[in-house]
């Protein structure tokens, strides 16, 4: 029914505007297969959240179903912090390449981590992945990092080879570009965005308000990450305008 009322273009997948980025933190080849059915259409990359790929007993049979249906996968960034802190990062790189995966996500959100550093090993993974560079701090407590040093790691980190940078949210998003209440830090998505392109940005919007808010502030192309997988059909209904929230966007 596609052609029952004027909506907002789409793009097809593979996309690189209007992404929707799904947190598996344990999903089911079952439920894989669900969601799929549901919303297969607008899951664009699944990210399995922090650690959960080192103790998920059905990761091969899941990363294979994926694959069925050309979903790319990416590891969280948590645990390739881990693997910085633990000086096992490039065993982490191999295991990702035999595991087949095409993207790879890095951060510092929890580690220290020198910043040219990180600008380094964004450059040598982009060699060989696609990859997602997270940006903030998974601090919750109200801790600020000026918007300044926000654009400048952007910037430089899609320089070095990011295909996207996330904005950090958290998965309850509270922290980064949220405050801990969960309210959109909105002077600083906008001083952000008015130095770097929002299409290169990926928002973590874990809630329904934030996805609200975000979709009216950039449209139904808005780049959304860190999405529930039952809340990925959800979202594109917000995307169209198919909910009260954003009845009408174009």
């Amino acid at each position: 029914m596609t052609d029952l009322l004027d909506l907002p273009q789409r793009s097809a997948k593979p996309r690189e505007l209007g992404v929707t980025h799904v947190l598996d933190k344990g999903l089911s080849v079952a439920e894989v297969d669900g969601m799929m059915e549901v919303a297969g259409g607008s899951v664009d990359i699944v990210k399995l959240g922090w650690g959960t790929a080192i103790v998920s007993a059905n990761l091969g049979p899941k990363l294979a179903r994926y694959r069925e249906h050309e979903v790319p996968v990416v590891l969280g960034g948590t645990l390739t912090e881990l693997a910085i802190a633990q000086d096992r990062l490039p065993r982490l790189i191999e295991w990702a390449k035999e595991l087949g995966l095409r993207h790879f996500e890095i951060s510092d959100g929890t580690i220290a981590l020198d910043h040219e550093r990180k600008l380094e090993l964004i450059e040598e993974l982009a060699r060989d992945f696609v990859v997602l560079s997270e940006v903030g701090s998974k601090d919750d407590t109200g801790a600020i990092t000026p918007p300044y040093k926000w654009v400048e790691q952007m910037r430089t980190e899609l320089d070095a080879g990011a295909w996207k940078v996330i904005a950090e949210g958290r998965e309850a998003g509270t922290a980064g570009i949220f405050r801990p209440t969960g309210e959109v830090r909105e002077g600083l998505i906008g001083e952000v965005v008015h130095e770097i392109d929002p299409s290169r940005i990926l928002f973590d919007a874990p809630r329904k308000h934030q996805q609200v808010w975000f979709v009216r502030r950039f449209g139904p192309d808005v780049n959304l990450s860190n999405i529930a997988p039952g809340d990925v059909l959800a979202l594109e209904t917000l995307r169209l305008g198919l909910r009260s929230d954003t009845l009408g966007i174009q």
